[in-house]
């Protein structure tokens, strides 16, 4: 299996030249040649293996320059009970991805939070720790990760990279916008390894210098600069397991269909639905949700893309999806424009100009129908409501983002009249966001024991501009040449 860059400007390499390479050099993004297509047989065959030998026979498929042994290996070692143990009933920590049924057989939640720091985002950052470390000790090479997080992705980077041999982590977070129990988790951790940089502005502007960083060629090969974000093509591949393994949990046969409502900020996470669907996965539809940053929304509707300001982005109670410019939405247009990695060059030359694009009208669009995706956004007043109506009326607690997806599923699908189940995929556990939960409920949400009184503990930050050159000399300070 080989990659190749969205822009089409990049040589096709194999899993493990990517994996450290993180964004491709003609500043586009990685994807298989391909899509590996799954027969029904091998379909019926997966549907009664264990997470971790379904992850194994589904990376097999992308990553065959990792002997099969050892990536059996580092697949073990990342999805176990002790590693994802905080679902809501603990005896069910051992499937990883319990799924809980609000209405049975018709509408559920699909648990990712389970891992240590509370997120989706650990499902897939757990195997990168274990990957970067497997492949840099076989290089005898180090990594200096550089990532942006608007909440969640920084920690779980964090947590699976902490301590690591040859990796260190810069993470840039935007000053301010995430919850206090999100920063508590990022900042303190004090770790050698480990450096935490809050930036003035929001999300877009550290994903932009993150961009810009690794699109100096120069910079990037002499301080080794690596990606964790979900511009790295192993978060998105992690994901798609769970896509696997919720359709499992919720048909009995292979000729039924799911439909999956998926909250959306960068794109990532409905990206590995997208690519879960095109291996043969019977996936109905996938519903996008945004929040009051609408910008997926506004293109799955009119097929504009307009990414928006800073000043133009909202801070919101769900403030992962605080998002105006999707770094994965350009692989979904490589599928859409057919692979034409000319038309996409093209049409990030208008982003990067900060100009919208509009492809209503045009043939790509016309397509959008193939893909099964539909979308709707919600409000804080929306998931204030919903996460008090998801518990009275189904007993769960749900955090901001994930009530999201249930708001907008209900919308487009409604309680269990959609002919396929729909699967709401979690995004965090209700303890991250403990101030939006005391405004829908009346208290703060549990946490797990050891985590009580994360926000009191010391913490490591620096506070800085959003200043490319200040970032690349922070690094070159703190990273021997």
């Amino acid at each position: 299996m080989r990659y190749l860059s969205t822009r089409g400007r990049a040589p096709a390499l194999p899993f493990c030249d990517i994996l450290l390479a993180g964004l491709a050099p003609d500043g586009g993004l990685y994807l298989p040649e391909s899509y590996p297509r799954i027969s029904r047989e091998e379909l019926a065959r997966w549907r009664e293996l264990s997470y971790a030998d379904l992850a194994f026979a589904i990376f097999s498929k992308y990553m065959d320059d990792i002997p099969p042994a050892d990536l059996k290996a580092l697949v073990d070692k990342t999805y176990t009970r002790d590693t994802y143990r905080f679902a809501r009933q603990p005896e069910r920590a051992g499937e990883i991805t319990p799924l809980v049924w609000l209405v049975p057989g018709k509408l559920g939640v699909l648990e990712l939070s389970n891992g240590p720091t509370l997120a989706f985002k650990d499902m897939a950052m757990q195997l990168l720790g274990h990957l970067f470390q497997y492949v840099l000790e076989k290089r005898d090479d180090s990594i200096n990760i550089l990532g942006a997080t608007s909440g969640d992705t920084g920690s779980a980077a964090e947590y699976a990279m902490r301590g690591k041999r040859r990796v260190n982590v810069f993470m840039l977070s935007p000053k301010g916008k995430m919850s206090d129990f999100q920063r508590a988790q990022m900042y303190s951790l004090q770790d050698a390894n480990i450096y935490n940089i809050a930036v003035s502005g929001m999300f877009d502007d550290a994903q932009d210098m993150v961009k810009a960083i690794s699109n100096d060629a120069a910079f990037k090969a002499k301080y080794k600069i690596g990606a964790v974000n979900s511009i790295n093509w192993a978060r998105v591949l992690a994901q798609i397991v769970y896509y696997f393994k919720g359709y499992f949990a919720a048909t009995r046969h292979d000729e039924e269909q799911v439909t999956f409502a998926v909250p959306s900020g960068n794109f990532g996470n409905i990206c590995a639905g997208h690519i879960a669907r095109q291996m043969g996965l019977p996936i109905s539809r996938l519903i996008l949700a945004t929040n009051e940053n609408d910008v997926l929304d506004e293109f799955f509707r009119t097929g504009r893309y307009r990414p928006r300001s800073a000043k133009e982005t909202f801070v919101t109670s769900s403030p992962s999806m605080d998002i105006s410019k999707a770094s994965n939405f350009e692989r979904f247009i490589f599928d859409l424009t057919g692979r034409d990695a000319n038309k996409v060059r093209d049409l990030w030359q208008q982003i990067e100009k900060k100009q919208a694009f509009d492809l209503s009208g045009t043939s790509s669009f016309k397509r959008l129908r193939e893909f099964a995706f539909v979308s709707g956004k919600s409000l804080h007043q929306d998931r204030i409501a919903t996460i008090r109506m998801a518990h009275e009326r189904y007993g769960i607690v749900l955090d901001p983002h994930t009530a999201d997806g249930l708001k907008v599923a209900l919308e487009v699908a409604g309680d269990g009249a959609d002919t396929n189940p729909v699967i709401v995929l979690e995004t965090a556990q209700a303890a991250k966001f403990s101030a939006t939960l005391e405004e829908a409920l009346g208290h703060k949400p549990s946490r797990p024991a050891e985590l009580e009184g994360l926000e009191t503990r010391p913490q490591k930050v620096i506070s800085m501009a959003a200043d490319i050159d200040a970032i690349k000399d922070f690094i070159a300070a703190r990273v021997p040449a």
